[in-house]
């Protein structure tokens, strides 16, 4: 049975604990990214369940009672780890709405996007653990490719494909989901160590 729709949101006013806190002095960059940097915000990311909770909120904003359908698990449990992800200023209370019974309270990532300080302790190497801890056993007749390749570039074709590829990762998440599967996408552009060899002796 197809979830009825909730009612028009009912906009809080003065209630909404997120106000004054500082959530909106958090580094961003030009696009709106949230900039990421404290070791508080890495810590809260790097808890599977909430790595997996902020990947659900990339789809809308929603309720405990909604995140823990979602993940399966119990409404307290979902609590916490919002009230953590709130804590580091990754997610914010964005409405109420006024439902039978009482009220729900919607909740939502504090940006668009994350994006790692280039100063931040932590390097690629989070993001590459993420990544792994998303990656679903493969199934018969599912798409899944991973591989490993070096390409040679100059620097300016270096910077162009950096260009694009942020282009591409700035891309919104699709609003009817209904069309298709989630897949995660890899993309690392680094200077690699394979050194040259040296030119060939002629015969």
């Amino acid at each position: 049975m197809a979830e009825q729709q909730p009612p028009a949101p009912t906009p809080t006013h003065g209630s909404d604990p997120d106000q004054g806190q500082g959530q909106d002095e958090r580094p961003r960059d030009e696009q709106g990214h949230l900039v990421l940097r404290s070791p508080e915000q890495f810590k809260a990311l790097g808890h599977p369940l909430r790595h997996r909770m902020v990947n659900v909120l990339r789809q809308r904003p929603a309720t405990l009672r909604q995140l823990a359908q979602a993940l399966e698990m119990s409404k307290g449990t979902i609590g916490y780890h919002v009230r953590v992800l709130r804590e580091a200023g990754l997610v914010r209370l964005t409405e109420t709405r006024r439902v039978r019974g009482g009220t729900e309270q919607y909740f939502a990532l504090a940006a668009p996007a994350f994006k790692l300080h280039q100063d931040a302790e932590v390097g690629p190497e989070f993001l590459i653990n993420a990544a792994l801890g998303e990656m679903l056993p493969r199934q018969p007749g599912q798409a899944s490719h991973t591989m490993l390749r070096h390409l040679w570039l100059t620097d300016t074709e270096a910077h162009a494909l950096e260009a694009r590829l942020r282009e591409m990762a700035t891309e919104p998440y699709p609003t009817d989901l209904a069309q298709g599967r989630p897949y995660g996408l890899l993309v690392s552009l680094f200077r690699a160590d394979v050194p040259n060899l040296p030119p060939d002796e002629a015969p």
